[in-house]
C-alpha cells in the first residue's frame, strides 16, 4: 500500500494506492509518513491539474471497493460530465431504480475516490446541495471550480445550484 498528502485548498488530501490501481481519496487533518508510488504521483498531478482548471476528465487506473449497487452508482457518477450537475432521483432513474433515492445517496455518501468520481456533483431535486462527505464548503468550492454558480444559504444544505 502506498500513499502521498497534498496539500489544497480542500484541505490536506490523502491519496492511498496499490501498485496498480488508485484506491481512495480522503480529506484528512494532519499528515504521517508517506510512501508515494507512481499512481500516487499521477493523481498529485492531476488533481493540481484539475484544481487549477487545467484538466476536466481525469486519466487513472481506480479500483471500486463496494458493492455491486454502490459500484452501479459510483460508475454513473463517473459519466457525470465536468460543469453539470444531476439528482439524487435523476441519478436513481438512469441506473434503472427510480424509487432508489435513499439508497443511491447512501452509495454516493460512501464514495471513497472524492473529486476523481465525482459525488460533489449531485444535488437535491430542489437544486440543494443536501451533503458531501468532504463538507458542504469543499462541495460549494469544487461546484464553483467548474463554473456552477451557487447561491449559499445559511444552512449549507439549503443552499442552492442558479442554473443560468
Amino acid at each position: 500500500m502506498s500513499n502521498l498528502f497534498m496539500n489544497t485548498k480542500l484541505g490536506i488530501l490523502e491519496i492511498i494506492c496499490s501498485d496498480q490501481e488508485l484506491l481512495e481519496i480522503n480529506i484528512v487533518l494532519q499528515k504521517s509518513m508517506e510512501k508515494p508510488n507512481k499512481i500516487c504521483l499521477e493523481t498529485e498531478k492531476q488533481i493540481k491539474e484539475y484544481l487549477n482548471k487545467e484538466r476536466r476528465t481525469f486519466n487513472l487506473p481506480i479500483k471500486l471497493t463496494g458493492s455491486e449497487f454502490q459500484k452501479t452508482v459510483w460508475n454513473e457518477l463517473i459519466n457525470i460530465s465536468y460543469g453539470t450537475t444531476i439528482s439524487y432521483l435523476n441519478l436513481a432513474t438512469k441506473i434503472g431504480n427510480p424509487k432508489g433515492v435513499r439508497a443511491v445517496a447512501n452509495a454516493v455518501g460512501a464514495n471513497k475516490l472524492l473529486i476523481i468520481v465525482p459525488c460533489h456533483r449531485v444535488i437535491g431535486s430542489n437544486n440543494t446541495l443536501t451533503g458531501f462527505g468532504g463538507g458542504l464548503n469543499n462541495k460549494i468550492e469544487l461546484l464553483n471550480l467548474e463554473n456552477i454558480k451557487v447561491l449559499k444559504n445559511r444552512d449549507l444544505k439549503k443552499s442552492k445550484i442558479i442554473k443560468v
